[in-house]
């Protein structure tokens, strides 16, 4: 959710403090100025209660001179019984403004003794504790109109917010109140109006709730013109010159490029198709996309892909692979196969521990300056490469001797980002050689800048591993095996599985954080979700009935814990979570899909799988519960249109009988995911496993199915309804190309 206007409420907090309600920024990190240098390292005095945590976004605030607290008893309990207002402030490793106002503010000895005497300040990082980002970024929302990271929210002892923001200067600046501004009037208002703040502090809460997703208008009908509806939205933003929607920054859209790829494949209507191959060449080209090493940053601060936000998160690796490997699927295109692998081979080579987990971000700083590990100088670039290689690097990816970017940053002066703005194409006849000579001498001058720079600082790592984040990227490698036909891909896939289920996993329940041979917290709902899905993906690569049976178990759990029996959907936390003000129920699709998004999709299939008609109805329940927020705000349900999607055009079900490593059963695979099929299901049955009659009991679809002649056999079913079974891959493919 995200608001633009400012409410009846942030006036009611203007006057109540008698200041403007705070210097926010959106979502997106941006600012209209920073400071020309962040240290990466200072002087150790003094540490905090937050040394002893495992979270690398805490650790580095653990020499603050602000006496921090992790969430907890304890830090709760105090602002209870000393009657303090509690200072909460919550961020991520990888958050460029983070480190801006750590090192602004938290490293002030004099706002940390405002802080120390008149406030219990408590450190959150919001990728631990994803549930309390959500309803607090939902109280700076709605106070503010707009949200984003660091946030920083002022709350009553039993948790109530009362004012709140994201980024505040220390001094007064911009025409808006710096941080000590803020502070000293905050400390006059709880000693002089407590009363009044607690009384506004409930009222607020009420519209937490109203904004938390509990709020539904009922069952509606799930309709192909929510389809119809969505696809027009997306085509309305579409910015025709350098792809993607609306204005800058922009985020890459990924699951809006899924959804339309599944539109497309219905109506056959080329307009969306151009718009998503389009917008993915426009992003692979960009400055977005590290030219040299692979990987995404976070999001573009123009509107033409050049200039990112220079972090690197995993989960948005994740994504973008997968909807690269379905366009790719669909258009054979090799840009798109190319930025696939080169995106996988990134998280292989600098996102993945030894024992198999996936770290979850790269900084946007080294050296205390943000993007400096990624650009270049155009006279460096000529010493390493020399005149030739040099030129023709520099004409590939458009660099400058004065710079091909600017930027208010003083160190950027001259400084150039790779990108590609004229067509491989085009410049390969430019220098007279064939495009496929230009691609090899382009990879290996990229091979040797990515030697060069790898000698440079590197950006921070936050080396925690999350289950929800890890799963979608089981997701990518799992897809990317069956496509790609790598093995390196499944094995990767398969090592964080069992990672996940040897250590984040408890009695059967998940847990979200791993770091340093430590694993904590809870999972939660998307923690679940993500992981059931993945698990299906795994099937449906290596056929291990193992990986379906754990899909099931955990899809039980998450019904136990977090099913709404009265009104439908999945909470995002327990019921017996006490440290929360309001129990969300999420369903917007952010840079992440919600749970509920992920859980309606996975039931569908685990529904057809198993023969399940509980988990097929919950699904159902989901859509048609969300229906009319559907129909209202299209894009903020993008990867729910997708489940959408699945229960209006009823999956292909597949059903292939033969030995799982025959050539004859290999060619059957290749063709299945030869072809775009996003509503389908997968099942495998050889006779030559020693589960094979366990895995006829788990999935029906392959009853009473044998082969034909010896031959690998495939079945093509819609509703239990099978065609006749072919054993040639050509009448296989006749087959699944019909309707």
């Amino acid at each position: 959710m995200k608001n633009n206007k400012k409410g009846s409420l942030s006036l009611i907090i203007i006057m109540l403090l008698g200041i403007p309600v705070s210097f926010t920024i959106s979502k997106d990190d941006t600012m209209p100025h920073s400071p020309a240098n962040v240290p990466k390292t200072k002087s150790v005095k003094f540490s905090n209660r937050l040394i002893n945590e495992a979270s690398p976004y805490l650790l580095q605030h653990a020499h603050n001179p602000v006496d921090w607290y992790p969430w907890g008893d304890e830090a709760l309990n105090k602002a209870k019984n000393e009657n303090k207002p509690i200072f909460l402030s919550i961020g991520y490793s990888a958050c460029h403004w983070c480190h801006v106002m750590e090192h602004e503010s938290f490293e002030n000895k004099a706002i940390a003794k405002l802080l120390n005497k008149h406030f219990v300040s408590i450190k959150v990082d919001r990728e631990e504790r994803p549930d309390l980002d959500e309803i607090y970024m939902t109280s700076v929302q709605i106070m503010t109109g707009s949200g984003g990271w660091p946030m920083s929210v002022f709350l009553t002892p039993e948790l109530k917010p009362f004012y709140g923001g994201t980024y505040f200067p220390p001094e007064d600046k911009y025409g808006r109140p710096g941080f000590k501004t803020v502070l000293n009037h905050l400390i006059k208002l709880w000693e002089q109006k407590k009363e009044q703040v607690i009384n506004f502090s409930v009222q607020f809460t009420d519209q937490i709730r109203k904004h938390s997703g509990l709020m539904r208008n009922g069952e509606g009908e799930i309709r192909k013109d929510h389809l119809e509806h969505a696809a027009e939205a997306l085509k309305q933003s579409y910015d025709h010159e350098f792809g993607g929607f609306g204005d800058a920054p922009k985020f890459p859209p990924g699951k809006s490029i899924s959804f339309l790829l599944r539109y497309y494949n219905h109506t056959n209507d080329k307009e969306f198709l151009n718009i998503a191959s389009t917008t993915l060449q426009k992003m692979a080209y960009g400055g977005m996309y590290d030219q040299i090493g692979g990987g995404f940053h976070r999001y573009s601060v123009d509107d033409q892909w050049l200039v990112p936000h220079f972090e690197k998160m995993l989960y948005d690796n994740a994504l973008l692979s997968q909807v690269y490997l379905e366009a790719y699927q669909l258009t054979k295109n090799p840009l798109f196969k190319r930025i696939c692998e080169e995106v996988l081979s990134y998280v292989a080579t600098e996102m993945t521990s030894n024992n198999g987990g996936f770290y979850s971000s790269e900084d946007a700083d080294s050296e205390g300056k943000e993007g400096i590990f990624y650009i270049w100088d155009y006279d460096e670039l000529m010493e390493i490469l020399g005149d030739q290689d040099g030129e023709l690097f520099c004409r590939f990816f458009n660099i400058k001797r004065r710079g091909n970017f600017s930027s208010h940053e003083a160190y950027h002066k001259n400084l150039n980002i790779p990108h590609i703005s004229n067509s491989p194409e085009n410049i390969a006849r430019e220098v007279g050689i064939t495009i496929k000579d230009l691609q090899i001498k382009i990879d290996k001058i990229r091979t040797k800048l990515f030697l060069v720079r790898n000698q440079r600082v590197h950006p921070g790592k936050d080396d925690k591993i999350i289950t929800a984040w890890n799963s979608l990227m089981i997701s990518s490698y799992s897809r990317a095996y069956q496509i790609l036909e790598n093995d390196e891909y499944l094995d990767l896939a398969k090592k964080a599985a069992n990672f996940i289920l040897e250590e984040m996993v408890r009695s059967g329940e998940l847990f979200r954080i791993h770091r340093k041979g430590i694993t904590k917290i809870a999972g939660n709902f998307n923690d679940y979700s993500y992981f059931i899905t993945a698990l299906i993906d795994l099937y449906e690569a290596d056929f291990d009935i193992r990986w379906l049976k754990t899909a099931d178990e955990m899809t039980r759990v998450m019904i136990s814990k977090f099913w709404d029996d009265i009104h439908g959907g999945f909470y995002f936390t327990e019921d017996k979570q006490d440290d929360l003000i309001v129990r969300t129920k999420p369903t917007y699709d952010g840079a992440v899909p919600s749970g509920n998004s992920m859980a309606a999709m996975a039931l569908f299939r685990l529904a057809k799988l198993l023969d399940n008609e509980s988990y097929f109805n919950k699904a159902e329940k989901i859509l048609k519960v969300n229906s009319t927020s559907i129909s209202k705000a299209p894009r903020g349900y993008m990867n729910m249109l997708s489940a959408v999607d699945f229960y209006l055009f009823p999956p292909k079900e597949i059903a292939i009988v033969g030995q799982f490593a025959s050539s004859e059963t290999k060619a059957v695979f290749t063709a299945v995911h030869s072809m775009f099929i996003p509503n389908k299901v997968l099942a495998l049955y050889d006779s030559r496993l020693p589960n094979a009659d366990e895995l006829v009991k788990w999935v029906p679809l392959l009853k009473s199915k044998s082969q034909i002649s010896d031959k690998t056999t495939v079945f093509v079913c819609k509703n239990f309804t099978c065609k006749m079974p072919v054993t040639s891959v050509e009448k296989l493919i006749t087959l699944l190309e019909k309707d």
